[in-house]
C-alpha cells in the first residue's frame, strides 16, 4: 500500500508521540506503517482519513469493500466523490466554516447521511466524525456504516404506522361525519319545512297566514341555532382533548420528532440542525401533543424545501427573562405566499394537504396557553416560534 496513504500520520516533522518516541515503546516507522495497515485492514467499519483541504489520505479495506473503489486509486482524491446532493457540493465549505468558526455540526455527533458508491449507486450510512491534530494539522476520520437494511426496515414500520394513523385518522372522520350527518339530519330537515310552508303560505298572504309565516320562520330560525350548537358540540369535543402536563426534556423531544418527520420522505432530506443550550430546563408541556407540534411544523419544512439548494432547517430555544423557553424552528424555503395564514383551516400549499395540521398545532399551543407565530426566517424562508413554561421544582 502506497506511503500516501499515511503521510497524514507520517510527516518527518510530526510532533506525535507515536513518533518521536525514542524509547522504543512503539517501535520504528517501519512498525507504524505495519500497524496502520493492519488498522486499515481490519477495522470493521469502513474508515477513511481527510486532511484540510478534504483530500483522502488513507482509505481500509472496509471502505473498499464498501465503497468498490481501490485505496490506491483514492489517494489524494476529495472526498466529496462519495457523496451526494449539497453534501458533495458543499462539503469543502463545510471544512472552512468549521476551521474559521469552531462550532461543531456533525464532528463527535454522527449522523444518517447518503453516499455513493463506485458504480454510482446510493445508500444510506452511519457517519461518525473524530479530529485530531498531528504535527499542527488538523486531520478528519470518518466512521462509514451501511445501513440499507436497518433503514429499509425502519421505514416499512414507519409507513406502516403511517397508515395504521392514516386509516384510525379515517375511521375518526367517518364516524365524526356519520354522527354528525345523523345529528344535523332533523333540525336541518325542520328548518327545510318550514320555510317551504312558509313560502307556499306567502302565495296567498292574509293577516293570520303572515302571523303562521312569522310562526314557521322562528321555529326555522331556533333549529338552525340548534344545528349550529351540533356543530359546535363536535368541534370542541375535536379540539378539546385532554392534556397531560408534565415536566419534559424538550431535547428529547425535538430529537424524536426529527427523526419521525423524516419517515418517508422520499426525495432529498433538510439538514435539520438543533441548537438547544446544554443547560435548558425542563419545560411543562404534554409530551405527546408537543412531540407532533414539532413533527407537523418540521416535516412541512422538509417538504417545503425539496426544491431549495442547501436546504436547512434550524431548531432553536432560549430562556426568555419571563421565565420562558421560547422555541423557534426556521429554515432557508420559499417561506410563506402573502395575505395567507398557514394557521387558517383547510388552507394548504400542498397539493394533498389538508390544511388542517398547523391548524391543530395552533389549538394544541393554545391549550397550553400559549400560541404560535410565524413570520419570515433571517434566511428568507419560514419562521414559527411559540413559548413554553419552564418546569419548576422539578427533578431531572
Amino acid at each position: 500500500m502506497p506511503d500516501v496513504h499515511y503521510k497524514g500520520w507520517l510527516m518527518a516533522e510530526a510532533r506525535h508521540p507515536i513518533l518521536t518516541d525514542t524509547s522504543g515503546t512503539y517501535g520504528d516507522l517501519e512498525s507504524l506503517k505495519t500497524l496502520m495497515r493492519t488498522v486499515l485492514a481490519s477495522v470493521p467499519d469502513a474508515m477513511i482519513v481527510i486532511d484540510e483541504k478534504g483530500e483522502i489520505l488513507a482509505f481500509s479495506a472496509a471502505a473498499e469493500s464498501l465503497f468498490g473503489y481501490k485505496a490506491a486509486d483514492m489517494a489524494g482524491k476529495n472526498v466529496s466523490i462519495l457523496m451526494t446532493g449539497a453534501d458533495e457540493k458543499h462539503h469543502d465549505q463545510y471544512i472552512k466554516n468549521y476551521l474559521s468558526t469552531g462550532e461543531r455540526q456533525i464532528i463527535g455527533i454522527g449522523r444518517i447521511v447518503q453516499a455513493r458508491l463506485s458504480n454510482g449507486e446510493v445508500i444510506p450510512v452511519e457517519l461518525k466524525i473524530g479530529e485530531a491534530d498531528v504535527g499542527g494539522r488538523r486531520l478528519f476520520t470518518g466512521y462509514i456504516r451501511d445501513v440499507s437494511e436497518q433503514q429499509a426496515n425502519s421505514l416499512r414500520l414507519g409507513q406502516m404506522q403511517i397508515e395504521l394513523a392514516n386509516f384510525s385518522r379515517l375511521s375518526a372522520v367517518g364516524t365524526m361525519a356519520s354522527a354528525m350527518a345523523h345529528e344535523l339530519n332533523q333540525p336541518l330537515t325542520a328548518v327545510a319545512n318550514y320555510l317551504e310552508a312558509a313560502r307556499d303560505m306567502l302565495s296567498d298572504p292574509d293577516p293570520e297566514t303572515v302571523a303562521m309565516v312569522q310562526e314557521a320562520l322562528d321555529a326555522a330560525a331556533t333549529q338552525s341555532i340548534r344545528a349550529g350548537q351540533i356543530v359546535r358540540r363536535l368541534r370542541d369535543y375535536v379540539s378539546r382533548g385532554e392534556l397531560d402536563l408534565r415536566s419534559v426534556n424538550l431535547r428529547a423531544i425535538v430529537e424524536d420528532a426529527v427523526s419521525l418527520a423524516k419517515v418517508g420522505v422520499d426525495g432529498p432530506l433538510a439538514r435539520v440542525i438543533v441548537r438547544l443550550p446544554e443547560d435548558l430546563p425542563l419545560v411543562l408541556a404534554d409530551r405527546l401533543q408537543l412531540r407532533q407540534v414539532f413533527v407537523n411544523i418540521i416535516r412541512n419544512a422538509i417538504e417545503a424545501l425539496s426544491e431549495t439548494e442547501n436546504p436547512q432547517i434550524w431548531v432553536r430555544a432560549v430562556v426568555t427573562e419571563m421565565g420562558e423557553v421560547e422555541i423557534e424552528i426556521s429554515d432557508n424555503g420559499p417561506g410563506f405566499e402573502a395575505d395567507q395564514s398557514p394557521f387558517d383551516a383547510f388552507y394548504s400549499s400542498k397539493p394533498s394537504g389538508m390544511g388542517l395540521g398547523l391548524s391543530i398545532c395552533q389549538t394544541i399551543m393554545e391549550a397550553h396557553g400559549t400560541e404560535i407565530s410565524h413570520g419570515a426566517s433571517p434566511a428568507g424562508g419560514a419562521c414559527f416560534k411559540f413559548s413554553l413554561r419552564v418546569a419548576e421544582d422539578v427533578i431531572q
